[in-house]
């Protein structure tokens, strides 16, 4: 999957525009991401990722970058052998096409603020 283009609330990929949150594995696209707490990371909003066992996830904390991962998350993350990529949404979007349709690569997006 390639991310196309990425806009405050706005994101395009393969082709299709998405207006929420997303997460993007290498074959398909996850609509309408929910999160237990909008602005902060929990274990339950990561689990499907965590149960593919990726070797990447990269992270897209917003616009400016409201998005907060605790440190428990980090360490979860990093226990489980997870590379952790957490940067604002802009540069999450560039990072995760650089890896192409690696399939041990995830990436989750928050779209706004």
């Amino acid at each position: 999957m390639k991310i196309g283009s990425y806009s405050f609330g706005r994101i395009v990929i393969e082709g299709m525009e998405y207006t929420g949150d997303v997460i993007v594995f290498h074959d398909r696209v996850k609509p309408h991401w929910w999160r237990k707490e909008g602005h902060s990371l929990h274990r339950e909003d990561i689990e499907e990722i965590i149960s593919l066992h990726p070797s990447t996830l990269i992270i897209g904390r917003g616009a400016m970058g409201v998005l907060r991962i605790p440190e428990e998350i980090r360490s979860l993350l990093k226990d489980l052998k997870i590379q952790l990529v957490d940067l604002r949404t802009a540069a999450a979007c560039k990072e995760y096409n650089t890896h192409g349709d690696d399939p041990r690569v995830v990436g989750a997006f928050h779209l706004t603020c």
